[in-house]
């Protein structure tokens, strides 16, 4: 099965893989990772299509996506999971990203992205936060099997 976990930047989303993935015994690609299949990027992107295409009927793989144009790399069939954090909390966590300082150039396009992928289509949606870890992962799971 391919898992889908779609959100914003410092939502959550690879803490959420990284609990899941000994779970699932999955595979886990982030954005561009798929990239490291071949030298050349459109190669690269058609054997990773292969390979969601492949874990559909076995295996697991996870894909974290942070970037609208990877969502058309997702099996029709993939589970999506959308994961959603306040404005106010992916400042927090951004800005500690970046040593604790959040440049005004970056603040901002925290803010115009804010909510990009609320009308993704999905079958769970987890608010980084409100959500006890335990319980999502548990959800996947019983989603996925």
């Amino acid at each position: 099965m391919v898992i889908g976990i779609i959100g914003e930047s410092c939502t959550g989303k690879s803490v959420l893989a990284d609990r899941l993935k000994p779970l699932l015994d999955a595979q886990v690609y982030s954005g561009n990772d798929y990239l490291r299949l071949a030298a050349n990027e459109a190669i690269a992107r058609k054997l990773f299509q292969k390979k969601l295409s492949e874990a559909m009927s076995g295996g697991n793989i996870i894909y974290v996506i942070s970037e609208s144009e990877h969502l058309v790399l997702l099996p029709d069939a993939a589970v999506r999971v959308l994961v959603t954090a306040d404005l106010a909390l992916i400042k927090e966590r951004f800005s500690a990203r970046m040593g604790g300082n959040l440049p005004a150039p970056v603040a901002a396009m925290l803010e115009r992205k804010h909510g990009c992928f609320d009308d993704v289509p999905h079958q769970l949606h987890v608010v980084s936060g409100g959500n006890d870890l335990d319980e999502v992962c548990a959800a996947i799971a019983g989603i996925v099997s």
